[in-house]
């Protein structure tokens, strides 16, 4: 195991943080795949209202990418089709009805995965719905079907507020990982890298000889694009393949168990929760679902899926995404501030800047949805340039961007960006700079298809 410390990045501390108890809901009504958070998906319909569908029916797949297709997360029949503006599709709601059937896929053991073709695990993979779990670098898609990657990096632990433990998630199914790292040497033809965080993965003793890399930092320290960029020794290694350690256990239960694998461990936190902690829910369950009578009363709450800094805002009757492990509920802040509050030392206000006490308190403090100031020009103050994992100067990219120079910002290392949100986070202009390089990185992938 090598320990490799990350320079950069920031823990933000704020409360609500799910502790390592995990409750099981019951079984949904409803639930749904979800298309209008997955980025650069074009989807195409398969299904109708009214269609009766098994566990693993297709729903929809992507226009340019066959290969990617969305499979229904439970048996019954198609209540709903929910289109959002200029009629993008949003989500396939499927009423749940028993008994459940699932469609069959062929399974394979230790023997079968050491005597397939890569080509024909591709296959099984793409066939059963989860090829998109696997993504590729510079711009975090699905990866291409037609080439090997140069590394496959694994990472165990997230350090993003508020993720599942790799001591919960991974617990009682060591061996079902160990398959499924199994399963991409065979499509990568190369050992995958597993990467630990201090105090994470690394703690579970079964867990340790699986380990290549520890690494120690703040956010996004876990990130395999940050390890790629401190140890990168050729520009093809930009084009990576990354995995979550959780969903490794998803292709390998694909493939054990030859169903479409429909339950997942999620965490509910964040400032707007009562009781925080890990969810063993349905794949596609309803967000209302999840937070139940969980949520804090007196506030109007905010629903952010997937992540505090790289999550998406949802609506409380939406449902979670096949990639989504975690909610958080964050108060909106809609509130009036109090009398002379921009004079108050903020203890309770979760800030970079050291102009707030709460800069030199390790404690967490709640945080809401509230700006607290308008959108104001770059100040060239280099709190983004501080933060940044991967050391393009977030604001002399950002400029770039805007003036249309795309080969300066190229220049700069926009490709290298690993969209943690730590840049939009810490700047005191309230600029949305994470938004403009992801635009930016956008407009450069459509340029290369």
């Amino acid at each position: 195991m090598e320990r490799k410390h990350l320079k950069n990045g920031f823990t933000l501390r704020i409360s609500g943080a799910p502790d390592e108890t995990l409750a099981s809901l019951p079984p949904p009504r409803q639930v749904a795949a979800v298309a209008a958070r997955t980025r650069f998906l074009k989807p195409r319909l398969a299904v109708k209202v009214g269609d009766a569908v098994k566990t693993g029916t297709l729903l929809f797949a992507d226009k340019r990418r066959p290969e990617l297709r969305f499979l229904s997360p439970g048996a019954g029949r198609v209540s709903a089709v929910n289109f959002g503006p200029r009629r993008s599709l949003q989500e396939v709601v499927i009423d749940l009805e028993e008994p459940e059937e699932a469609e069959a896929f062929p399974r394979l053991d230790e023997a079968g995965l050491a005597a397939v073709d890569p080509e024909e695990l591709r296959r099984r993979i793409v066939e059963g719905g989860l090829w998109s779990l696997i993504r590729e670098l510079p711009f975090r898609e699905a990866a291409a079907l037609d080439r090997r990657p140069p590394q496959v990096v694994v990472f165990l632990d997230n350090l993003e507020p508020f993720h599942p433990s790799p001591r919960v998630y991974l617990q009682g199914r060591v061996e079902r990982f160990r398959f499924g790292l199994r399963v991409l040497e065979k499509l990568s033809g190369r050992p995958p890298i597993v990467t630990a965080c201090t105090g994470g993965a690394e703690t579970v003793a079964e867990l340790k000889p699986l380990i290549t890399d520890l690494l120690q930092g703040r956010y996004p320290a876990h990130d395999p694009g940050v390890l790629l960029y401190r140890s990168r020794h050729r520009p093809e290694q930009r084009q990576a393949w990354i995995v979550e350690g959780q969903d490794v256990l998803l292709l390998a239960e694909l493939l054990q168990e030859g169903r479409y694998p429909i339950r997942r461990i999620v965490t509910l936190g964040g400032p707007g929760v009562a009781s925080p902690g890990h969810l063993e829910v349905r794949l596609g369950a309803p967000l209302a679902d999840l937070v139940g009578g969980r949520a804090a009363v007196g506030e109007r709450l905010r629903f952010v899926a997937g992540g505090v800094l790289t999550g998406a805002r949802a609506e409380s009757a939406s449902f979670l995404a096949l990639h989504e492990k975690a909610l958080t509920l964050i108060p909106e802040g809609d509130r009036p501030g109090g009398l002379l509050e921009w004079m108050l030392p903020g203890r309770q206000k979760p800030s970079y800047s050291r102009a707030f006490l709460s800069s030199w308190m390790p404690s967490s403090v709640p945080m809401d949805c509230n700006r607290h100031g308008g959108i104001r020009a770059c100040i060239q103050c280099a709190f983004c340039m501080r933060v940044c994992p991967v050391d393009i100067l977030p604001q002399l990219t950002y400029k770039a961007v805007l003036a249309g120079e795309t080969e300066e910002a190229l220049a700069h290392g926009l490709l290298d960006c690993v969209e943690c949100g730590l840049c939009s986070l810490v700047c005191p202009s309230k600029i949305e700079l994470l938004e403009t390089l992801q635009r930016a990185k956008a407009a450069v992938r459509e340029e290369m298809r």
